[in-house]
């Protein structure tokens, strides 16, 4: 039962596969990206939630990688490639923004 409250504590923790791998949560509400930066590995997965009232992207600066438009309540998810871009916005607010870190 430890594990069920520190989840519910920390909604934007890496959560584990078995094979080591996390799952990095970011929502997106209030027209912003949250939490906005964060720190991942090869092989993790990054899984926004639309929270807000309109729909919206996480989109590469560059646009080598995108959710896809998302309404609220819908999800979109990026596997981390090694050389994948890292910073991001949405397409549909570019004001929004948000950095991904890959560490070694």
């Amino acid at each position: 039962m430890v594990g069920a409250v520190a989840t519910a504590a920390v909604p934007f923790a890496r959560f584990a596969h078995a094979d080591a791998t996390m799952i990095h949560r970011i929502e997106i509400r209030s027209f912003e990206f949250h939490p906005s930066k964060i720190q991942v590995r090869v092989g993790d997965t990054i899984r926004w939630a639309n929270k807000d009232i309109a729909p919206h992207t996480a989109t590469a600066d560059e646009f080598g990688w995108d959710t896809g438009a998302l309404e609220r309540g819908d999800t979109g998810e990026v596997l981390v490639t090694d050389g994948m871009q890292t910073t991001y916005f949405c397409a549909f607010h570019p004001h929004m923004k948000g950095r991904i870190e890959i560490l070694k």
